[in-house]
């Protein structure tokens, strides 16, 4: 058989060769949308001179399409390109979030506070993993920061336990990558898909209002599942796979110990973490309380100021720490310090908020032309007249969106596009729109420990490799695999329950619309 020269790429075969050669062809999403674009404008076209309209049954209307390519839609195509950007409303909420968690992140608290964590878990194997898995789960919340930190102190941690350090770096990877619909924080993550399904439920109900907060039951309690989940699957399935390999390096570095100015920084961290619940709590607790809505004296409302301003009040859990923490390990010198690690912030964001332009374009073409509602009525129709139990129709879109989240890594991409049909398409059927993004975050999270298209599988791949230099793309697919498959079934198996006993998924947010 040929060998690879020195520079020729290694290439899988099969199944996972055809993933990896699709999934490289798959464009940034910047210009994924500038195709969706001109998509929707010569579409538009087509359908108005063929006359196509449906009957809104939630309004008794009917929605006819709208040519952009008139006169009148050209103009308004090229006037409104400002403002359908400014009226973006992912664009403002994410920003806020990410003041916080990047100053987080340049602080070095992120990096710290997970290895504390896990550092502090002294005891038998499986109770070492455990707390590894949970904390895992929990770091999807530091974003990126959590998929490039788990899969190395994974690989160490495992090790000093003389265990496969593959394993352990997998294990961090996966558990991370599939907590996207899992935590007991409200992230970045809950804002930018809530502000998609808003705008998306508007399409059918203008006065649709809820909170960020609309999945938070759900993906709390997943944090339990997605915990155990892990664990099972790292010791039974994984580790046996793993064993078999040759060559694969077992000797590796134990974890850093934290020095005691690292300690005393994580310490001042968290007594500032309590003081702003105690705050927070002051403001919710009582039935005046600053936070609740002043005229109904409710907590988890759209009109409580604790809901309205939860996306500033998420940059600040992660805001204050994190310049207690870099004040107090030398990280930040004085505040032109934290002023600066906010510029770079937002220098690191210039990739989203250039999506978010075409984006909005995008989002603003499919709701002028009518497309969108029309989808939604004309899928809907089908979906009621098929025969087929919702739940069935419901791991269906979960596996729609699993199967989109093998070619488009971006996360705010895949749902830009998704909200705008699904949403509206299911409210039509009765169902909350908590539901679909539920639904969606399930999707988006089991398929992403075999993502290509993710930006952190490269790196990932490339860690094993100093385990083991044999590791290869197909290697890597073939065990993470037993972790898609596992979550899938818990995911699903958790959402068939909150279903048929229609359960609350978070606050604002139900089964039945």
């Amino acid at each position: 058989m040929r060998q690879n020269s020195a520079n020729e790429k290694p290439r899988s075969k099969g199944f996972y060769g055809t993933v990896e050669a699709i999934g490289n062809k798959i464009p940034n999403p910047m210009i994924f949308f500038v195709w969706f674009c001109v998509i929707i404008i010569l579409a538009s076209w087509i359908c108005s001179s063929i006359g196509l309209s449906a009957v809104n049954p939630a309004t008794g209307e009917t929605a006819e399409v709208y040519n952009l390519l008139s006169r009148e839609g050209i103009a308004r195509m090229l006037t409104s390109m400002v403002s359908n950007f400014q009226s973006l409303s992912v664009l403002g909420p994410v920003l806020t979030c990410m003041f916080g968690v990047g100053i987080c992140e340049r602080s070095g608290l992120f990096r710290i506070a997970l290895q504390k964590i896990v550092e502090s878990s002294n005891g038998s194997d499986l109770k070492v993993i455990i707390v590894f898995c949970f904390v895992s789960v929990m770091a999807d919340a530091a974003g990126g920061v959590g998929y490039v930190i788990m899969p190395v102190l994974g690989a160490s941690i495992f090790a000093t336990m003389g265990r496969n350090p593959l394993a352990g770096a997998l294990c961090g990877y996966a558990t991370v990558s599939g907590a996207m619909c899992a935590n007991l924080l409200l992230t970045s993550m809950d804002v930018t898909n809530y502000s998609f399904t808003a705008a998306a439920a508007q399409l059918v109900d203008p006065n649709y209002s809820a909170s960020p907060a609309i999945n938070w039951y759900f993906a709390a309690f997943s944090v339990l599942i997605l915990t155990v989940a892990s664990v099972i699957i790292t010791i039974k399935f994984v580790e046996p796979r793993l064993a078999a390999r040759q060559g694969a390096v077992q000797a590796q570095r134990s974890v850093e110990k934290l020095t005691p100015e690292e300690n005393r920084a994580v310490r001042n961290a968290l007594i500032s973490v309590l003081i702003y619940a105690v705050v927070l709590l002051v403001g919710m607790i009582p039935s005046e309380g600053i936070l609740r809505d002043p005229e109904t004296g409710g907590l988890f409302v759209a009109a409580a100021p604790l809901m309205k301003g939860l996306p500033f009040l998420i940059a600040l859990l992660f805001f204050i720490p994190g310049v207690v923490f870099g004040l107090s390990c030398g990280t930040f010198q004085n505040s032109t310090d934290v002023v600066n690690a906010l510029g770079d912030c937002m220098k690191d964001m210039g990739s989203f908020v250039a999506l978010c332009f075409v984006m909005a374009q995008f989002l603003k073409y499919f709701e002028w032309s009518n497309l969108a509602i029309i989808v939604a009525i004309t899928g809907a129709e089908l979906l009621n007249n098929s025969g087929l139990p919702m739940l069935v129709i419901l791991i269906l879109f979960i596996l729609l969106s699993g199967f989109m989240n093998l070619f488009i890594g971006s996360a705010s991409a895949k749902y830009g596009l998704i909200a705008s049909v699904f949403v509206p398409m299911f409210m039509l059927m009765g169902y909350d729109p908590a539901l679909t993004q539920m639904c969606y975050r399930i999707g988006d999270a089991f398929t992403n420990p075999i993502t290509p298209a993710f930006a952190y599988f490269a790196m990932l791949l490339s860690l094993c490799k100093q385990h083991d230099k044999d590791f290869g793309f197909g290697t890597l697919m073939a065990n993470m695999l037993p972790y898609t498959i596992g979550f899938f079934l818990c995911f699903v198996a958790q959402m068939c329950i909150w279903f048929v006993f229609q359960i609350p998924l978070g606050p604002g947010g139900g089964i039945l619309y």
